[in-house]
């Protein structure tokens, strides 16, 4: 857990003009606490870092080195800010430090103001390597730190004045909404989908289903819809090649059909029809519209003793880790009740593992651990998505599969505590490199 901790000041608001203070110029102020001082890393070189702030368009950070840089002479703290956003930043940047003793003043023989940067790059630092004397700061007579060892800091930036330059106007990209207007255009479409309704009776010994006829393009359903594709076969008599759908209604797949062209499922319609919906996308793989109307079915479902296993064999049987997890929950929260009430007969053997990490999650939850972000076994479905669509891969899959191809692809050692912190590269870097790796995460662990 990191050492510091910021203060969020509340918003002021100010009746009447305020007076002008230091020449004038308007200051952003920023608390820093850094907890448990004494007990730091405190090597030569050794450094701590504070979560980033912005200042003037850009992200920075404070750096402080309990045992003092490189450069810094015997018993001194060096304290820097650095610079966190990528490339090079053509700004005018102007840091006072101030160190706060336990009564909440000001040491006035300690400010620093670090001079205004015109031109600084990502990385580079600015500060005091000489800042305060360690010894000064945990000897108690001088008061430096709190009664918790606590050392406060205040960073005070000043905000410069920039002429916004007008900016040219430039039209959306607009191949989304071409796409879309391409959707059920009979003139330039290569297949269609003759999607059956319900069965109408003609006679006493005749049965007949109504059909729909959708109109695709065959290059977007490859790229979009590979499985919808592979419906189709040569067709040498007709222009158009013809493919049946009979498990999925006009309506929904009308929905999925436009999804796979750049278009979205109305909401009243998403929450009206999302079971549907989950249905024809798993069948077909359209992932992120299955991703979307589990999100919306969870969101409107409300879990109870009646339903929980229903739901929990639905979500299992669909690969759907994120109801899976919200009725895992449910149950963990009502473990006694589910036990007396509920029938554990005909739910797998292989879902036990999940009810597990719910309940080890729960009890984390109520003792105030906020360290979990770390741990793959008992994250969150939608962090663990997260992260591997950050990656460029698969989202889909159950909660085991996630978290093997996270840990596949390094997301393990993404996951430990930066040992040096100059010459990293960015994470956008790191992203773009793991996203060649083009990884299909779907399946369980056994089948992997």
């Amino acid at each position: 857990m990191s050492a510091f901790h910021r203060h969020i000041k509340l918003n002021t608001i100010d009746v009447g003009n305020p007076p002008s203070s230091r020449n004038g110029h308007k200051w952003k102020d920023f608390k820093f606490n850094v907890h448990d001082f004494a007990n730091l890393p405190a090597g030569r070189g050794q450094y701590t870092l504070s979560p980033e702030f912005e200042c003037n368009g850009h992200q920075w950070r404070l750096v402080v080195y309990p045992g003092g840089h490189h450069g810094a002479q015997e018993d001194y703290v060096s304290v820097f800010i650095t610079l966190c956003s990528p490339g090079t930043a053509t700004a005018t940047v102007t840091f006072v430090t101030d160190l706060m003793n336990k009564f909440g003043k000001k040491v006035s023989p300690l400010r620093t103001v670090v001079q205004p940067l015109d031109v600084v790059i990502s990385g580079a630092m600015c500060g005091k390597s000489n800042y305060v004397k360690r010894s000064d700061l945990l000897n108690p007579s001088m008061n430096m730190l709190d009664d918790n060892g606590t050392m406060a800091m205040i960073i005070s930036t000043k905000v410069e004045k920039t002429e916004a330059l007008p900016t040219a106007f430039v039209p959306k990209n607009p191949f989304n909404n071409m796409i879309q207007e391409k959707f059920l255009d009979e003139e330039t479409a290569d297949v269609c989908f003759e999607v059956s309704s319900s069965e109408i009776e003609e006679d006493s010994s005749k049965r007949s289903r109504l059909s729909t006829s959708f109109h695709a393009h065959s290059q977007i359903l490859n790229i979009c819809a590979p499985m919808l594709a592979s419906l189709f076969e040569s067709n040498e008599d007709r222009s158009v090649k013809v493919a049946s759908i009979t498990d999925v209604s006009p309506d929904i797949f009308r929905h999925m059909l436009f999804y796979v062209y750049g278009g979205s499922v109305p909401e009243d319609e998403m929450k009206a029809h999302a079971k549907s919906i989950i249905d024809a996308a798993d069948k077909y793989s359209i992932v992120n519209l299955k991703l979307e109307a589990e999100a919306v079915y969870v969101k409107e479902t409300n879990i109870t003793m009646d339903n929980a296993i229903d739901n929990l064999l639905y979500a299992d049987a669909k690969n759907l880790a994120l109801l899976k997890e919200e009725v895992m929950d449910f149950l963990a929260e009502n473990s006694e009740e589910a036990s007396e009430k509920i029938s554990f007969s005909n739910v797998p053997g292989h879902v036990m593992k999940d009810l597990m990490v719910a309940v080890s999650r729960s009890k984390k939850t109520k003792q105030g651990n906020q360290d979990d972000n770390k741990n793959f076994t008992i994250m969150r479905v939608s962090e663990l998505r997260k992260k591997l669509d950050e990656k460029g891969l698969n989202v889909d899959g159950s909660r085991e599969a996630m978290i093997e191809a996270l840990k596949s692809s390094g997301g393990e050692n993404c996951m430990q505590p930066r040992q040096e912190y100059h010459g990293n590269r960015r994470a956008s870097e790191l992203r773009n490199r793991l996203q060649m790796k083009g990884l299909n995460v779907d399946g369980s662990r056994e089948t992997k």
